[in-house]
């Protein structure tokens, strides 16, 4: 191991990427702890504090909404404008066209991406502080236009810096920007979590916390188990002569991951399910039948069983929707046969088409179910153990055993890129 840190060292470009991106993540923790002014942090944290749904997101953006941090939608408003385009990708004809012009068109799309994001961080900053106004809390007293305009400024430029961020350190190809932003801040919420544990600790908590520590690592195991689990498809070329040359006849595989879709489909189902209760918290002061409305919405959310089926089924649907929009049968059956490629035993054309589809369909199955009771085992364990004070976050787990393994592979290629070069 230490060997292998002696190597990535010596390498000067990659060691000065590696120090760019750690240099970024700071900066990103630093502006987590600048607050913007005029607001009661304190009561502010006791309202996040019995509120489920903006818990989970407070935790995602690193205990950036509990500082009211300018940085406190995180990365959320950017993630959200890449759902609305890759669900547009598949139904507007144009966008279809330029996803299919490689990469001159993936670039234009990012750009409509970012484009998005300032309009819906605005819109997300205008719902979060009208919602905080609206709580028993004094959050945000003496709430003028100017002040809410200037909140809302402050907290979309924020954004949009973390996004400027994000694409610095993906071009340094030391793993996704936008996804080590999300690792940063969860990692950086561990620490407070276990000096809690440490200063509540009593002796009967001893079986609690053992119990807690057993299902992590169980859960770690698994999610690098799943992350990494492949099935490999025996793939055969025809022999061809050409003139005096015989070529082909080569046999390899084409790998199928278990978990094609990573953590995007979990991503997915938090934004889905954050934005009914967000809307429904804010118009529960109405009166009429849209207050009744509103406050049914957020009591139906705040029912453990309620949202723990939901989160459970949108993941698992996410997971079989992101895996179709990456994952085309036809164009790999297509190109296999133009390549002179086929699968043993199986028919080049339509035939391979229906047999890799309904591989992939078993092999979603056990992802999409992995997934969904990961999202979940933080509820599941509270109803079991009737604890507050440590959960073991699956979905946290399995985004930074995730990303850890995603920027481990990508120094590792840079490293045999490099020893290639020398060679």
């Amino acid at each position: 191991m230490w060997e292998k840190f002696q190597r990535i060292w010596k390498i000067k470009d990659l060691r000065n990427n590696i120090l760019f991106v750690l240099a970024m993540l700071v900066i990103f923790r630093f502006a987590a702890h600048i607050p913007i002014p005029g607001i009661d942090v304190e009561n502010l944290q006791k309202f996040l504090g019995g509120n489920q749904i903006l818990g989970l997101l407070n935790i995602f953006s690193g205990g950036t909404m509990e500082n009211f941090s300018i940085i406190m939608l995180g990365v959320a408003p950017y993630i959200t404008a890449s759902i609305i385009f890759q669900l547009l990708t598949m139904v507007v004809p144009r966008l279809e066209e330029m996803a299919k012009e490689g990469e001159s068109g993936q670039k234009r799309i990012n750009m409509y991406t970012r484009l998005a994001t300032v309009p819906l961080a605005l819109l997300q900053a205008f719902s979060m502080i009208k919602l905080l106004g609206q709580s028993q809390y004094q959050i945000i007293p003496s709430l003028t236009y100017f002040k809410l305009f200037t909140i809302m400024l402050t907290i979309t430029a924020g954004t949009v810096f973390l996004m400027w961020i994000g694409e610095l350190i993906s071009e340094k190809k030391v793993g996704n920007g936008i996804s080590l932003l999300i690792f940063a801040g969860i990692i950086s919420g561990l620490p407070p979590v276990v000096q809690n544990a440490i200063v509540n600790y009593t002796s009967a908590d001893l079986y609690t916390y053992g119990l807690f520590v057993a299902i992590a690592i169980a859960t770690i195991a698994g999610v690098v188990i799943i992350t990494e689990g492949q099935r490999n498809i025996p793939i055969s070329y025809a022999k061809q002569v050409r003139g005096n040359r015989m070529y082909g006849g080569a046999n390899t595989h084409l790998p199928l991951r278990v978990n094609m879709a990573g953590v995007i489909p979990i991503i997915f189902a938090i934004s889905i399910i954050l934005f009914p209760s967000m809307i429904a918290q804010l118009l529960t002061g109405r009166g009429g039948w849209l207050g009744a409305l509103a406050q049914g919405t957020v009591n139906l959310f705040n029912n453990q069983l309620f949202y723990g089926l939901l989160y459970f089924v949108l993941v698992f649907g996410f997971t079989y929707f992101y895996t179709a929009v990456i994952f085309h049968p036809q164009k790999i059956a297509e190109n296999l046969q133009r390549q002179g490629g086929f699968i043993p035993g199986i028919r080049p054309g339509k035939q391979t088409e229906e047999y890799l589809g309904r591989t992939m369909n078993r092999l979603i199955f056990v992802g999409a179910l992995f997934l969904g009771i990961i999202a979940i085992l933080p509820l599941i364990l509270r109803a079991f153990t009737g604890t507050q004070s440590l959960v073991i976050g699956g979905t946290s787990l399995l985004i930074v055993v995730s990303v850890a393994i995603e920027v481990a592979k990508q120094i590792n290629s840079q490293v045999e890129i490099h020893e290639y070069d020398r060679m």
